[in-house]
């Protein structure tokens, strides 16, 4: 096993090594060392999916008009807070986007959430993560902006007066491609050093972490995913509004 990974990890590069590689090679991204495709990240956040669609499946199979559970009830106070935030947020097209805001916050809090458990990291810590999430956000508002406005969604780009186009187009466009770089780096960085610390004094008592770091890295990971969720917010209702 190598020193750096964790358990499941090299598990999955003692038994599936094969269809990893097969895997990268497909999409032309081989890995360093073919004797360890599996990263720490990768495995981490693949659980984390796969630990949101089973609690999803039975949160669906259990859902009650009548006699609705804990699980129905913490998830419905989610679902109106993230569209109230929306709406206020985004303004009156935001509710159309809430399916892409909540599942957001809900899965980068899953992967900040699973650093606390010994024997785990979180996959946000490693800044490809970050990085596919900015991009995946990019992409959404953007494309949310063509959809609405169509080929008017270039205006936005030219400034509030026709003569200032040749100075705002650039202005625009670096400020466009610089948000994937702030989501980014304000997620990576602020994961990485809360996931430090945690490691850190996990180390220094053997286990037996104080409950306040714990209670710490939990707020982290909230407040972290609440921040990148609310800037999702402030781009797409800038992009869909016809009065930007």
């Amino acid at each position: 096993m190598h020193h750096h990974e964790l358990w499941i990890t090299g598990l999955l590069n003692d038994y599936l090594a094969g269809p990893a590689n097969a895997l990268l090679n497909a999409v032309n991204h081989p890995a360093a060392d073919a004797r360890y495709p599996w990263a720490d990240w990768m495995v981490c956040e693949i659980i984390v999916v796969l630990f949101t669609v089973v609690l999803f499946g039975y949160l669906r199979s259990r859902l009650s008009v009548d006699r609705p559970g804990k699980l129905q009830h913490t998830f419905e106070f989610i679902y109106d807070f993230v569209r109230s935030s929306s709406e206020e947020v985004a303004g009156e097209q935001g509710p159309k986007y809430v399916a892409f805001f909540g599942t957001i916050f809900i899965f980068i809090l899953f992967m900040n959430l699973i650093g606390i458990i010994p024997g785990f990291v979180s996959p946000t810590m490693y800044a490809m993560v970050p990085l596919g999430l900015a991009v995946s956000t990019f992409l959404f508002y953007n494309g949310a902006g063509i959809r609405q406005q169509g080929l008017g969604y270039a205006k936005q780009f030219l400034g509030p007066m026709l003569f200032l186009a040749p100075l705002m187009i650039p202005i625009e466009i670096i400020s466009n491609l610089a948000r994937p770089l702030s989501l980014t780096v304000r997620l990576f960085a602020n994961m990485f050093a809360g996931e430090q610390v945690y490691l850190t004094f996990l180390q220094l008592t053997k286990f037996l972490v104080p409950v306040i770091f714990i209670g710490l890295h939990t707020f982290v990971s909230l407040l972290q995913a609440y921040i990148f969720m609310l800037l999702a917010m402030v781009y797409v209702g800038g992009a869909v509004s016809h009065e930007h």
